[in-house]
């Protein structure tokens, strides 16, 4: 994991500047200070949940190539911006605090599903307060995603007497704009976080804070202008109902971690057919339940031998506390998904 973020005062950029590095860092444990931009590239999927505190996120690598992942975080005073991109195909369930509301507009070809839902660069995805969200996404997702109070945007519209726009209450719903207002909307997100990426100290001064939280708000509010009622076709339909199937299945493997599983258990814990349970991991996921629940122990895995302190646990315990007996195919599962065996994970922490 790379990360860079932080900066010191300067003149604000031209409208048009591209950002390819940044140059400031994170903040220490000497210095609590929370940086206003945060640029970190991943490597390491069981680390990504780990750099942002303001939401809760857990991702599955569903490739078993280099993964690279980038996440920009420009802080505009109440506003958090977070430009995020992904090389390979992922799954993240991820986890909203109570204090923010999101809007997440999406790049040109970003192809993905949240909670069966599917994405588009004329759609935006509105999420309340506290709801968590599965989104699997293909190689290449771009996502531009605004946090803000619940409370500032029907402010503005009642201001306005622009109440009837903010229709939707929906705790997750993806709406439907014009590509035009949509796109803008990600544009002007994915610039910000270019210059932000090249002059991060410029959004230590409060003037431009203040300026970008100005422009960002009149972005959301066009594109919430724009919005028009979609109906579900039965595929969409179809889809959120695998989605869940998913979810449930998911949940029950990780509340029986250590257990010898069997398709028919997850049948039963989803309660479908083993024909639609294929079906709805094939088209979700692209792979088999089994296929993907390995990976997912994989990752849980990982993630402990990573986290661990040193002579607090060892491969053999948390293969077992994980559901994995053949210790062989184990290391090779392993080694396939992460590009180095399991031991190597837990001696980086000695």
């Amino acid at each position: 994991m790379k990360n860079t973020g932080t900066g010191i005062q300067s003149s604000v950029p031209e409208p048009n500047a591209t950002a390819t590095n940044a140059t400031a860092t994170n903040a220490t444990s000497t210095n609590v200070t929370v940086p206003n931009v945060t640029v970190i590239d991943f490597s390491d999927p069981t680390e990504v949940g780990e750099s942002f505190d303001l939401i809760h996120q857990d991702v599955v690598q569903l490739e078993s190539n280099p993964l690279r992942v980038r996440r920009v975080v420009v802080r505009l005073g109440t506003f958090v911006v977070l430009y995020h991109s992904s090389n390979l195909a992922v799954r993240t369930r991820t986890r909203l605090p109570v204090e923010y509301v999101a809007y997440t507009a999406f790049g040109k070809s970003s192809y993905g599903t949240v909670n069966g839902m599917l994405v588009g660069h004329d759609r935006i995805l509105a999420c309340m307060p506290g709801v968590e969200i599965e989104v699997v996404v293909a190689a290449g997702y771009e996502s531009v995603a605004v946090l803000l109070p619940p409370g500032d945007i029907p402010n503005h519209l009642r201001r306005r007497q622009l109440e009837d726009v903010l229709m939707h209450q929906k705790s997750i719903e993806l709406l439907q704009s014009n590509p035009e207002s949509a796109g803008g909307l990600y544009r002007w997100g994915r610039r910000l976080a270019d210059i932000a990426m090249r002059q991060p100290e410029l959004f230590d001064v409060p003037q431009t804070r203040a300026a970008a939280q100005v422009e960002l708000l009149e972005n959301i509010l066009a594109v919430l202008q724009s919005v028009v009622e979609v109906e579900s076709m039965p595929h969409d339909v179809t889809l959120q109902g695998h989605s869940r199937i998913v979810q449930l299945v998911e949940d029950f493997v990780l509340a029986h971690a250590a257990e010898r599983l069997y398709v028919s258990d997850l049948c039963e814990a989803a309660g479908v057919s083993e024909r639609t349970l294929q079906y709805a991991f094939k088209e979700m996921m692209g792979m088999t339940p089994l296929t993907f629940l390995t990976r997912l122990r994989l990752h849980r895995v990982r993630q402990s031998l990573r986290t661990a302190c040193p002579g607090e646990t060892t491969v053999t315990a948390e293969a077992i506390r994980w559901g994995f007996w053949n210790f062989g195919d184990f290391a090779r599962a392993y080694r396939e998904c992460f590009g180095e065996l399991p031991s190597a994970t837990l001696s980086q922490k000695s």
